[in-house]
């Protein structure tokens, strides 16, 4: 079947993680792993559909400050990376 010239393709974006927000940004869980850390994250908060924005990060980035459920939570940039959310 022929596209029609004015039909757009379809954009597949690559997921993002929690370290790919900038501050201020804001983004809806979308996936933890399944190691145990994935266990441990869900128990702080950061469940699938939770919405997380990120507050600060350290001078040298590392950790960072997201907000959710409304608190505060600090993350390494290796540990934010594992959990993959959709930017809104």
């Amino acid at each position: 079947m022929a596209r029609l010239m004015d039909e757009k393709p379809e954009v597949f974006e690559a997921p993002a993680t929690l370290a790919d927000l900038r501050p201020g940004q804001t983004g809806q869980v979308l996936r933890l792993p399944d190691e145990p850390i994935g266990n441990n994250l869900a128990a702080l908060g950061l469940v699938r559909g939770a919405i997380v924005t990120l507050g600060r990060k350290a001078p040298l980035g590392d950790p960072r400050t997201y907000s959710l459920l409304g608190y505060q939570l600090s993350l390494r940039e290796t540990e934010a990376r594992l959990v993959t959310i959709k930017i809104c």
